[in-house]
């Protein structure tokens, strides 16, 4: 089921990405011990840093995932987690532990490795993982996660996370969910503000065309697009 959401300014979408995410760590609570929530990097960080705070849930039972990551040291400005680090830490009562980090220190193909077995903790290894919720960023080329149009990642169909040395968008090495695992979530949300994505906004939802972000379609369930006017400003146009 794909709901497309037109908020009239940011803090609506804030607003919007709020409840969504209250309502899903309270249905995933009814069931289960921990809230699972795979994060993005990039803008989806400052609209978290703005949302989560809203929120009144039991904090301690969330654990962050990384739907990608950059293999650099964690004190780097390209470190995902850096930024989630400095941004959320402080501002709502989650630690460091509760960050499923990975392995900064080896390659991206042993990072990928690591970050599975780190994962198989939480989730039965004979499965594809079933996230809570994933919150997915949207590049201006259509990629979400580390997986670019045209590369060969996007047709992975067992792996659970991948390594990709040759990202066109440096850094070059990262790790990345796949597809399968993305599609496998309960609930997959973009939240995209500001004209900057209002043209590949309508290739995907309108043209679709067929960009990484519009194979983001969950077998069994939810795809969230929160978009505030700007995002949306091309939508239902010709």
């Amino acid at each position: 089921m794909k709901k497309i959401l037109v908020e009239p300014r940011d803090g609506s979408v804030v607003s919007c990405l709020s409840n969504i995410l209250q309502t899903s760590a309270e249905e995933a609570f009814a069931s289960s011990d921990t809230f699972k929530v795979g994060l993005s990097g990039g803008s989806l960080i400052l609209l978290l840093a703005q949302s989560l705070p809203n929120i009144k849930t039991d904090w301690s039972r969330w654990n962050f995932f990384f739907c990608d990551e950059r293999v650099v040291p964690f004190d780097s400005n390209d470190s995902t987690y850096g930024e989630y680090k400095s941004n959320l830490i402080g501002k709502i009562p989650i630690t460091e532990d509760q960050f499923i980090k990975i392995n900064p220190d080896l390659s991206a193909e042993d990072a990928a490795k690591d970050y599975i077995k780190k994962m198989s903790v939480f989730f039965p290894p004979d499965r594809v993982p079933c996230f809570d919720v994933l919150l997915l960023g949207l590049g201006p080329d259509g990629h979400i996660c580390s997986l670019f149009p045209g590369h060969k990642l996007l047709n992975e169909a067992s792996l659970w996370v991948c390594p990709i040395n040759d990202s066109p968008k440096p850094p070059s090495s990262r790790i990345t969910f796949t597809l399968p695992v993305i599609n496998n979530a309960k609930k997959c949300i973009f939240a995209v503000t500001g004209s900057s994505k209002a043209e590949i906004i309508k290739r995907i939802l309108q043209d679709k065309e067929n960009l990484p972000a519009a194979r983001v379609q969950p077998h069994n369930g939810e795809l969230y697009w929160i978009l505030d006017e700007a995002a949306a400003k091309f939508l239902g146009t010709a």
